[in-house]
């Protein structure tokens, strides 16, 4: 007998978000339906009974998976069913993961897997918004150890109002569109963009939605206790040796102290580091020296590390490279440095290099978005690849991996707003990490602005972008903001807060917390420091180049761009694609037309400004209106008795009538010379307004012979006697012979 618990949740504007459990997927360890409206999440979570031998991290998967069949759609491809996760699945995975991970226990190492299922959607609501309350209640309901619960939610603002979950309609009118993961007490990640707003406006932004995080956290505390699942199970995964911990801590802390505040650059540290360790297991005899041993001392002098890192930083100011908490490492810059991409840059600072290109396509190069709830068409992109060798590890490069999608988004969202909305061209950005020591993502921006200004394209504003980190003590009583952050301060610290913008505001920005009670006046004083990093990269980047190439490079494509009346769209394209591949093959131009907005958008691309032209010309010359007046290159089309038709615009014939070819009497066309094929100027002197066929003449575009006489125009004729009304019988017509219609001819 199934015996489903309820909880519901009021969003404040109507909408109500519901929880059940006890209802599917019962032999999980924890299963909840999550619903607002038409749309239905189901989350499950499921955790191994014990850790993988010599496993010390939180092997933790989260999987997000929407069913066409939720759209009641049919997915796409040969075998019509769902496929490998979209770039879209992956990013709203990474935002539920992001959040959990730092709170499951430090020791706890079983392996956790979370899958979020979108089963009904009706196109309004985001799903993605729901997904980290979804997880995070199925681990409410478990017995799985975690330190939530958490929520996640999206805020918008919305004509200055903070909206919180908004529809998709709602979101395109957004100048703040931001994710946010909290527990009832702290925030926990952050990921968004925004249109150039102030560090003010996010912050409200984050606070707008922690206070609706709060209520959902609460809902599932409610949930857990209904359910009788406060009790979490019992686990044991780490060995421990108190006394050799503190003999680690003891022998190894001052060199690895020393080695903190030594100033020496990331493999020289490394080594150094892993000296310390080393000579402290050579202590030990090779029997003594366990695998369960060696275990614990890597684990406690990971502990060491920490400390001494963190112990350089709070108590003398010092970073492990030498720098002040607000110093930037060292930057230099060079564009225009590959010969074969539309644009490309090298941005290093310190020891994070990216090499990025620039490539400009035609409209057969948009991305095409084919998502559950998402379709359209994509002209900016940005993908980013981490190689091995960009850290100096020796392992072969297989794919994409899900922080390379992360890390391009993040990017991609920071950049996308400076492209013009009516730029003819698709753009595409590839960053290339050439090496990794800390904030890569943000090196990304800053090499994609360089490139895409060496690619001429017209960007609103540079962007720039850093990447902040803490370190604090006493729930932040005592702290450190960080700015530049390398990669151990990232691992090491308490905080990842990556930030991107123009000098006027932010564009985009990721947080990741990983400690209890940062306030908002530590957030605060990081956007300001922040703020103050990313201007001085910014003069860097302007310093090396001041101002956006003012044409595209020799070997990038032409575009052109023209708007027709929807009416000639099918004339352009013609019977079968006939004319507009016409057009291609003469001109060598391509040519993609289609209508937007109740008109005709033609994009024309060529390889040089000729080509170009040349395709303009044939089209403007198929969707002018012939005006009277004017004179037009014609080709005769055929030849007849009284005169000959000429084809002056493409698919529109003129009748040249034989008084009009020349000022002297001809009798036949042939003796002005003319035959079919042959081309004339003309000029259109009138158009029937009953039948709308066009009058042309040759004759007014010469000379008028001298002494030439007109004739003199016909007499008016008088009103004409009325006809005898015509009997019934058809013998009383005279009758009729060849030449009837011609009164003036006699027998």
């Amino acid at each position: 007998m199934l015996n489903p618990i309820n909880k519901t949740i009021e969003l404040g504007d109507g909408r109500v978000i519901t929880i059940e459990t006890g209802k599917l997927a019962k032999q999980a360890d924890g299963a909840v339906t999550v619903r607002m409206g038409n749309t239905v999440l189901l989350a499950t979570v499921c955790a191994a009974k014990d850790a993988n031998p010599g496993v010390d991290f939180m092997p933790l998967q989260v999987e997000y998976k929407e069913k066409f069949s939720a759209f009641g759609r049919f997915p796409g491809g040969f075998t019509k069913r769902e496929g490998k996760a979209s770039d879209y699945e992956i990013l709203t995975a990474r935002l539920v993961d992001r959040a959990l991970r730092p709170l499951f226990p430090d020791n706890y190492h079983a392996e956790v897997y979370v899958n979020i299922i979108l089963f009904s959607a009706d196109g309004e609501d985001m799903p993605d918004a729901l997904a980290g309350l979804a997880a995070s209640a199925a681990l409410a309901v478990s017995d799985i150890p975690f330190n939530g619960p958490i929520s996640e939610v999206r805020v918008a603002r919305i004509d200055g109002q903070y909206v919180i979950d908004p529809t998709f309609a709602q979101l395109e009118k957004a100048d703040i569109d931001i994710m946010v993961g909290a527990t009832l007490d702290n925030i926990m990640m952050v990921e968004g963009e925004m249109n150039e707003v102030q560090e003010a406006d996010m912050l409200d932004a984050i606070k707008a939605a922690h206070e609706a995080i709060k209520v959902q956290c609460q809902a599932q505390i409610e949930l857990m206790e209904a359910c009788g699942k406060t009790v979490k199970r019992e686990y044991c995964h780490e060995v421990n040796d108190d006394d050799l911990r503190k003999d680690v801590h003891d022998k190894c802390y001052a060199k690895a102290y020393e080695v903190a505040t030594s100033g020496t650059d990331k493999h020289q540290r490394a080594d150094a580091f892993d000296a310390i360790v080393e000579e402290y297991k050579a202590q030990f005899t090779e029997e003594e020296l366990t695998d369960e041993k060696v275990e614990m001392i890597d684990r406690y002098y990971h502990d060491v590390e920490k400390e001494a890192m963190r112990r350089a930083i709070l108590d003398e100011g010092k970073r492990l490279d030498g720098r002040k908490t607000t110093e930037i490492r060292p930057i230099w810059i060079e564009t225009d440095c590959l010969p074969g991409p539309h644009g490309s840059a090298i941005f290093t600072r310190g020891e994070t290099q990216s090499l990025s290109s620039v490539t400009l396509g035609t409209k057969d190069d948009e991305k095409i978005i084919d998502d559950v709830l998402v379709h359209g068409k994509e002209r900016f992109l940005l993908h980013y690849n981490f190689p091995p060798f960009s850290t100096g590890e020796a392992k072969v490069q297989r794919g994409v991996g899900r922080r390379e999608i992360g890390h391009g988004h993040l990017a991609w969202r920071a950049l996308k707003r400076m492209i013009p909305e009516n730029y003819p061209y698709v753009v595409r950005v590839m960053s290339d990490i050439l090496e990794s020591n800390g904030s890569s993502s943000m090196a990304t921006v800053c090499a994609g602005t360089l490139a895409l200004r060496d690619a001429g394209v017209p960007m609103k504003k540079p962007v720039s972008g850093i990447a902040m980190g803490l370190i604090s003590e006493n729930h932040g009583t005592n702290y450190a903001i960080l700015s530049d952050i390398l990669g151990d301060e990232d691992h090491l610290g308490d905080m990842d807060f990556k930030v991107t913008g123009t000098k006027d505001g932010i564009t985009a920005t990721q947080m990741d917390i990983k400690v209890d009670g940062l306030s908002y006046e530590i957030l605060e004083r990081a956007l300001a420091q922040a703020r103050e990093g990313r201007m001085y990269i910014l003069d860097k980047i302007m310093e090396a180049q001041p101002e956006t190439r003012a044409d595209l490079k020799p070997h990038a494509p032409r575009i052109e761009t023209m708007t027709v009346g929807k009416e000639f769209i099918g004339a352009i394209i013609g019977p079968g694609g006939k004319i507009i591949q016409g057009i291609q093959e003469k001109t060598g131009a391509a040519i993609s037309i289609e209508e937007i907005d109740g008109v005709g958008k033609v994009e024309i691309s060529g390889c040089n400004k000729s080509t170009i032209d040349a395709a303009i010309r044939a089209i403007k010359a198929i969707v002018a209106v012939p005006e009277v007046g004017e004179v037009y290159e014609g080709k005769i089309s055929s030849i007849m008795p009284y005169g000959a038709f000429v084809e002056f615009m493409p698919g529109k014939d003129g009748l040249l009538h034989i008084s009009e070819i020349d000022w002297k009497r001809l009798d036949t066309v042939e003796q002005a010379g003319l035959k079919e094929g042959d081309q004339i100027t003309v000029k259109l002197v009138d158009i029937d307004p009953k039948t709308g066929k066009f009058k042309l003449s040759h004759r007014v575009l010469i000379p008028k012979p001298e002494g030439y006489e007109e004739r003199p125009p016909r007499a008016e004729r008088g009103p004409r006697p009325e006809r005898a009304p015509r009997g019934n019988n058809n013998n009383n017509h005279a009758p009729r012979n060849n030449n009837q219609g011609h009164p003036n001819h006699q027998d």
